[in-house]
């Protein structure tokens, strides 16, 4: 590693210019995933937040709560099996006017009032009580009090804000909750006949649920399953990975192009090398190692710069970085761009030793 530190010491501005454009691709890759990261919380995080571990859905929905269409009939083996344990859950979008006339869009959830998703004994009393609508605590920040009056477009149904539960969204809307039997009100009028979107699953004792979900006429997923079902979750993360996924062979690219005329331009010295008895193997742990110490302090650099982008941006932008996140994009932009710099490995270790003698005649 001697002629490589001292090369990257002698030629700052050379090796300036790659790592300039490593640093952009890797400040790239650590926004886009931040941005993908702060999609998904965006999407599904109030879904996450529930303490369910799986949902029941209508077979064929594909786990989307709005193509998904149950009944008492459906729910009465979850129920025989696990108790309380399994609750009917209904979930719909719809629009929401303030008092002061502000429209808010809401992912409007469902459920009965002693089910297990009311976690404690003041969400049970506001979904037992008169109709009403308790918000996610995200809501609380745009003005809205207890006691205000939102009314649901559509229907038309004034309904009382009853208090305020753990955060989160679905599908980028707001989660609120409801009575199961406010819900299919809104949802279908009189004639609701019992049904709702799915059954939420708290599985604590390994039941059998795939005999569960056959008996029941219903399809089980886990929680993390159901993510999917999320409007724009799989075509947003599918878009942001494709986009990652370009990044990470345009970085091989680059990479690869560089060192190529790094190896052109230092033929005659890796000659002299040879020529003083440095083997092939030396030759190219030295000019790799280079190459490792651009590519790790040139992605750092585009790391920490992502991650203060984020800070800026993340209260305009959904955007988390994760630790996991940041080093994988990391290390697959390093790995890339060492994979790269083989196409050049062929032209190192076949430079004759003869090369200096003849450069300097």
């Amino acid at each position: 590693m001697f002629l490589a530190l001292r090369d990257l010491r002698t030629a700052k501005g050379r090796f300036a210019l790659v790592g300039g454009v490593i640093v952009l691709v890797a400040f790239l890759s650590a926004a886009l995933s931040g941005l993908a990261n702060g999609l998904v919380d965006d999407g599904i995080s109030g879904l996450r937040k529930l303490p369910l571990t799986h949902l029941a859905f209508q077979p064929g929905s594909d786990a989307n709560f709005s193509r998904s269409m149950l009944n008492e009939t459906n729910l009465k083996p979850w129920r025989d099996a696990l108790g309380n344990d399994a609750s009917p859950l209904g979930v719909s979008f719809f629009n929401v006017r303030t008092d002061q006339g502000k429209t808010l869009d809401v992912s409007l959830f469902g459920t009965d009032p002693q089910s297990f998703l009311a976690h404690d004994q003041r969400a049970r009393d506001a979904l037992a009580g008169k109709p009403g609508i308790v918000l996610s605590s995200e809501m609380a920040e745009l003005g809205i009090e207890v006691g205000d009056t939102l009314t649901v477009v559509g229907p038309d149904v004034e309904l009382p804000v009853l208090g305020f539960t753990y955060g989160g969204t679905y599908g980028h809307a707001d989660i609120a909750f409801t009575s199961l039997e406010t819900w299919q009100n809104l949802v279908y009028g009189p004639n609701s006949k019992g049904r709702f979107s799915a059954v939420a699953i708290r599985d604590r004792q390994n039941h059998d649920l795939d005999s569960l979900a056959k008996e029941s006429g219903t399809q089980v997923l886990t929680k993390s399953e159901s993510y999917i079902g999320s409007p724009g979750f799989k075509a947003e993360t599918s878009t942001m990975s494709l986009i990652r996924g370009f990044l990470i062979v345009i970085a091989s690219l680059v990479v690869g192009a560089f060192f190529t005329v790094w190896t052109i331009q230092r033929t005659g010295q890796i000659g002299l090398l040879k020529a003083l008895g440095a083997t092939n193997g030396y030759v190219v742990r030295d000019a790799l190692g280079q190459l490792a110490i651009i590519l790790v302090i040139a992605t750092g650099i585009g790391v920490l710069l992502a991650s203060g982008a984020g800070v800026i941006v993340s209260g305009s932008a959904p955007f988390r970085m994760t630790l996991s996140s940041v080093g994988s994009s990391a290390l697959l932009l390093i790995a890339a761009g060492m994979v790269g710099s083989l196409v050049a490995l062929r032209r190192i270790t076949s430079i004759p030793p003869d090369t200096a003698l003849r450069d300097s005649v």
